[in-house]
């Protein structure tokens, strides 16, 4: 699968300010802002208590100190004692404040972002990486989390204290205020380079972790086939290439984040000790006195940690900021697979579906290539079983994905009943229309959820839910479930790997049956069942499909003895529709595709063929229709 557009960093919310970007939260922080807040307020009160404490030293020094009133020592104390106990409660109170709608505004993100990737159509799919997927979901989003509990709150509040600490450092001396403020200078200068090189080592970062999330992912689904071939050593190189990559961007950003907090630390240093040259000289000067210094030097020290934090938080903010980017790219993903502005609905379902001079071709399709399926028309009955037969290649299963929008045409249309499925709801049209796919994908939960996924309208653990999992476990010859450990209740390991091919695509197939569709779409479902298997479930497939709309893709000869018609596929486009014995006779492209599958047949099964093409099949089928068409004759 190909990265993702975010390991690219081509998206229009790079260009963006960094609180521009951050905006787009609004939706999700507006419920809580007003708890937010209130952890704001109760943050910047500590800050102002503990810029207090420097104010009541120097009125100790003045008095009690000088003077030497032990008692009124004390009562000095005893308030900075307090004011120390009321910035305490007042952290306190902050965190109490922010943790609750911090984890709520992760939690309304995480879901939202999980029900946009279940709308998001297929296509979209496609171009992503899983563990891109799961990077923003998980990491990105419990990063956003950490980042308005603690690194908003803090930035906002200690860039206040700073300011505000700064104008008090005036109350003493406004040239021992100058030269705070001056050396300062540099910090901002350093910053803003610091977010032009920071900000693009962290998005690398984090897209650098979603490729390294897919990597895991893949081998651990694969693992069976890395094992099987030796190749465990391979993809560990693989994989150790990937994450040295990441190890030397982060070794990038720990670089930077030591430039910045290099001048974080040199600074305040250089102004401490400016700051106490020129006091020395003030005092000598008889312009202040050391109270005023002493408590200057507290103040400063007040500010110290606020002014050192702005580094770490302004890191932090970038991280956030970049994290927002990732997760807004499939928020602002285009849905082009949605609901009709004006529905139509189905009143009284027929089965009927049809395909007018349908054409499809996927997105990234040069302009210079034919289109994928090129002028589609064919029309099943009701009831109808149809099965599609062509070579690799010719479109067959790219049909099976347009009745259920999982992708829509480019051109032309498909109908339900004479109704575009355009017009019609997804919710309606998936309930009309089922799928059951070659590639048979289980969830990690109990085989009955498994099958019934496809009933929201039935309490599966009800009496109708189980007669209706017994009789789609019986179609699908899935009786092996009784022998599992806790029977329908087993929980399936992930996408069912605990199966066996043939037990997972039965219940694929189960599970498509479950849902009693008007329309049944399948897509070579048998192909993994050996030949036994196969004749009983084609056998009870026979009456389920007695009165279903069925379009089937048929990879093996016996499935194509299902289908009341076949309709033949060549490069896109149907060239062919007529029974099994008609296309024998007329299509010398058909006999072709039979005589292949035969043999794929032949290959997979190890028997050994019989040596005979199609065209001997089609004399067969000519002697016999000789032989019907005399005997009328001697009854005539």
């Amino acid at each position: 699968m190909s990265s993702s557009p975010s390991s690219q960093n081509t998206s229009p919310s790079s260009a963006l300010s960094t609180p521009a970007a951050l905006w787009r939260l609004k939706p999700f922080v507006r419920p809580v802002v007003w708890r937010l807040a209130g952890g704001a307020a109760s943050a910047l009160a500590a800050a102002v208590i503990a810029l207090m404490i420097p104010i009541v030293l120097e009125q100790i020094i003045r008095g009690p100190v000088q003077s030497g009133e032990i008692g009124a020592i004390a009562w000095g104390a005893a308030a900075v004692f307090g004011l120390a106990v009321g910035e305490a409660v007042m952290v306190w109170l902050r965190r109490q404040f922010v943790l609750n709608p911090a984890t709520e505004v992760e939690y309304q993100m995480r879901t939202q972002l999980y029900s946009r990737l279940q709308t998001l159509p297929v296509a979209f799919h496609d171009r992503w990486q899983s563990g891109q997927l799961l990077s923003r979901m998980m990491q990105d989003i419990g990063l956003i989390r950490r980042w308005l509990a603690f690194g908003l709150v803090l930035l906002v509040v200690n860039v206040l204290t700073i300011i505000i600490g700064s104008v008090l450092l005036f109350r003493w001396h406004w040239l021992l205020g100058t030269i705070f403020l001056v050396t300062a200078i540099p910090l901002w200068i350093r910053g803003y380079l610091f977010e032009k090189r920071y900000g693009a080592l962290t998005r690398r970062s984090q897209d650098q972790a979603g490729d390294l999330a897919t990597s895991v992912e893949e081998s651990v689904h694969g693992i069976r086939v890395l094992k099987a071939f030796g190749r465990g050593k391979h993809a560990l190189s693989r994989f150790s290439r990937q994450a040295e990559t990441l190890r030397e961007t982060e070794m990038s950003k720990a670089g930077a984040i030591a430039s910045i907090w290099f001048w974080l630390d040199l600074m305040p240093q250089i102004a401490f000790g400016l700051s106490l040259m020129s006091g020395i000289w003030l005092i000598a000067q008889g312009a202040i006195e050391l109270p005023e210094l002493f408590a200057f030097f507290a103040m400063a020290t007040v500010l110290r940690w606020p002014i050192e934090s702005i580094g770490f938080l302004f890191s932090f903010m970038l991280d956030a900021r970049t994290a927002t980017d990732r997760v807004f790219e499939i928020f602002s993903e285009t849905n082009t697979i949605t609901d009709p502005e004006h529905p139509l609905h189905i009143t009284e379902p027929r089965g009927e579906l049809a395909f007018e001079n349908a054409h499809f071709r996927y997105q990234d399709a040069g302009a210079q290539e034919r289109d994928l399926l090129d002028g589609i028309d064919l029309v099943l009955r009701p009831g109808e079983t149809m099965a599609l037969v062509g070579l690799t290649g010719s479109g067959k299963t790219t049909l099976t994905t347009l009745p259920t929008r999982l992708y829509d045409v480019t051109g032309g249309r498909v109908t339900l009943d004479g109704v575009d499925v355009r017009d019609l709801p997804l919710a309606e049209l998936r309930q009309h229309i089922a799928m059951a796919f070659e590639d048979a994908t289980l969830f990690s939960a109990s085989v009955r959820e498994n099958v019934l996924l496809g009933r929201a309208d039935l309490d599966i653990y009800s009496e109708e839910g189980e007669r209706v999992l017994r009789e789609a476990l019986g179609v699908a010859q899935a009786g092996f479930v009784d022998a599992l450990p806790d029977g329908v209740e087993t929980i399936i390991g992930e996408e069912g790997l605990s199966l066996s091919g043939g037990q997972r695509q039965r219940l694929a197939l189960a599970r498509a049956v479950a849902a009693k569709p008007r329309v049944l779409v399948l897509d070579d479902p048998l192909s993994a069942l050996d030949v036994d298997t196969e004749a009983l479930v084609e056998e009870a497939l026979r009456h389920v499909l007695a009165d279903t709309t069925a379009m089937i893709v048929a990879h093996r000869p016996s499935t194509v003895a299902l289908a009341d018609r076949v309709a033949l596929l060549e490069a896109g486009r149907i060239t062919a529709v007529g029974t099994h014995a008609e296309l024998l006779k007329t299509s010398r492209h058909y006999r072709h595709v039979i005589s292949s599958l035969e043999a794929e047949e032949a290959a997979r099964t190890g028997a050994i063929p019989i040596i005979r093409d199609a065209d001997a099949e089609l004399e067969e089928i000519d002697a016999a229709d000789e032989e019907r068409l005399t005997e009328e004759e001697v009854q005539a």
